[in-house]
């Protein structure tokens, strides 16, 4: 090559030159996100500001360590811009810096999950986390009675614990000592937690409280769900989902006065250098500055009016999805929502979340299986998960969710036909293959995702034009 075109190479800018079978994808991947209906709950639409911050020229800088105390040079501005995303962070949720501290280094939620387990609970320690089918996270402690399948379940002790149960949870943490309980995350868990009695536990073991509210932290700057902030000593949170940023990490940290002994000696929170240290370098290398610009773009559109109200409707449009489909009779987990997601329990169709997640997913609707308290195994869950945020971030309004309830209704039509056309022990494989080979089933799948696609396309996509 000659050294002109070598630099073309190196340095043009013609993303579609270069790059067109990885354009080709990320069009194709555009197209299913424009007409198709997003309703898993974990997932939203970033603007195109928070974009265009991720993809800009802070991609290209390294800099381990912290504001003022970096192991490279040329870090001002690093510095400068991770500042300024701590300071909207604790703005965002009504923090009083003399009170709380926020990293913003966490690679995502899990790796921030991870780093305060690192930091508070020594190895092989307790913690008490919300099982996995009643709302809590992988990052948790999820094991089986066969299996420890998280690492944290590994490298931790863990119990978990029944979210309508927190008497039980009361009565094994007096017997489990844990150094950690957890509260959240929500993951399929659709109505609120009650963070004082969680405390009241926590207290009475000497453990610190913890929340997740990464499923919720959109709801909990805009002030329509109560704020872990109240109650816990540590709360993370990921960046992307109600929040509408990039995807990243947040760990918010209590400082000052943690209790006072029985000599009336104030016991001051040491949490700071402890999470500060776990995240770097204990469990990370340089940040992700690109990512802490989305973050922080992120976090000053949550300030505004707007984006309250959007959140008001992505709480509205979670109750008409709910209510909608209970009148189509449906059995919704708790019965209800408060807040941007609802679980189906299949069980009383006779189905399951893995053979209607096939086939909503070939009628251009996203969801995902989930397990219901009391199913046996992850591997066959019972339930559907739901959430309103990404169509929200659409335009969507309680009329549109309406028609996306009769959609699903549909699509679970379809997986009992489907299911009642092979023997009852038929697998999920056998399933996929019936549906794709069955000329009947194809048609009608064929049916409803030309209507979906027609009715998501009136939409507009959030985020950049092209991409």
């Amino acid at each position: 090559l000659s050294l002109s075109l070598c630099s073309f190479v190196l340095h043009g800018n013609s993303f579609v030159f270069l790059a067109f079978q990885v354009f080709s994808i990320i069009k194709k991947e555009k197209h299913r996100q424009t007409y198709g209906l997003e309703l898993i709950a974990s997932e939203n639409f970033a603007s195109r500001a928070v974009l265009e911050a991720l993809g800009s020229c802070m991609n290209n800088k390294y800099s381990e360590g912290y504001p003022g105390q970096r192991y490279y040079g040329g870090t001002e501005h690093v510095d400068e811009l991770e500042r300024l995303c701590q300071k909207r962070a604790l703005e965002a949720f009504g923090l009083n810096s003399e009170k709380w501290g926020v990293n913003a280094q966490p690679y995502s939620g899990s790796p921030a999950n991870f780093a305060v387990y690192t930091a508070v609970v020594e190895p092989h320690g307790r913690i008490m986390g919300l099982d996995l089918p009643d709302g809590g996270h992988l990052t948790h402690g999820f094991m089986t009675e066969k299996k420890k399948i998280s690492a944290t379940s590994i490298f931790f002790e863990s119990m978990p614990y029944k979210v309508p149960f927190l008497c039980t949870l009361q009565e094994n943490a007096r017997l489990f000592h844990p150094k950690l309980i957890i509260a959240g995350s929500l993951i399929c868990y659709s109505r609120n937690l009650d963070y004082a009695r969680l405390k009241q536990i926590a207290n009475e073991n000497g453990a610190y409280l913890m929340g997740d509210m990464a499923h919720i932290s959109g709801l909990v700057a805009a002030g329509l769900v109560p704020s872990p902030f109240d109650h816990c000593d540590i709360v993370t949170t990921t960046t992307h989902k109600t929040l509408r940023g990039c995807r990243a990490g947040l760990i918010f940290y209590r400082k000052g006065v943690r209790s006072v002994d029985a000599k009336g000696k104030e016991m001051l929170y040491n949490l700071e250098s402890l999470i500060n240290q776990a995240v770097f370098p204990g469990l990370q290398g340089g940040p992700h500055n690109h990512a802490i610009a989305g973050v922080a773009v992120a976090l000053k559109q949550a300030m505004t009016p707007e984006f309250k109200a959007y959140q008001l409707q992505v709480l509205a449009n979670c109750k008409a999805l709910s209510s909608s489909l209970m009148d189509l009779g449906y059995k919704i987990v708790t019965g209800g929502s408060d807040n941007h997601l609802i679980l189906l329990d299949l069980r009383n169709k006779g189905t399951d979340g893995g053979r209607a997640e096939k086939v909503l997913e070939a009628c251009a609707i996203a969801c995902n299986k989930n397990t219901c308290p009391g199913d046996k195994s992850a591997l066959r869950p019972s339930g559907l998960r739901f959430g309103s945020p990404a169509l929200t971030s659409r335009g969507m309004v309680e009329e549109d969710l309406k028609k996306v309830a009769h959609f699903i209704h549909r699509g679970i039509e379809l997986t009992l036909e489907v299911q009642r056309s092979l023997e009852p022990r038929a697998t999920l494989k056998e399933f996929v293959q019936a549906l794709a080979q069955g000329e009947k089933f194809q048609q009608r799948v064929s049916e409803v995702r030309a209507e979906v696609e027609a009715f998501a396309g009136q939409f507009p996509m959030p985020g950049l034009p092209e991409l």
